[in-house]
């Protein structure tokens, strides 16, 4: 169970913005499908994966950076402009 979440982590690692539906990460890594089920839940109550409403997996990272709020900011010029 181990090498199997290692070799997950590293793939996930190498590959950002990588996302994978169960039946992919199957086949890609080669898995036993229980083996890899057991894996990905392992990741993901660990916090290094998250599972996205469409099925896929992601890294957690991933998805916290796309959805972070963005701050505007406004140049000191444009304060000092009048509306006329």
């Amino acid at each position: 169970m181990q090498h199997t979440v290692d070799r997950l982590r590293a793939e996930f690692r190498e590959m950002p913005g990588l996302r994978l539906t169960l039946r992919q990460i199957h086949r890609f890594c080669g898995l036993e499908p229980s083996a890899c089920s057991a894996a990905l839940n392992l990741l993901v109550e660990e916090r290094f994966l998250s599972v996205n409403p469409d099925g896929t997996y992601a890294l957690l990272t991933d998805d916290i950076a796309r959805l972070r709020p963005v701050r505007a900011t406004l140049d000191s010029s444009d304060l000092r402009r009048q509306a006329s």
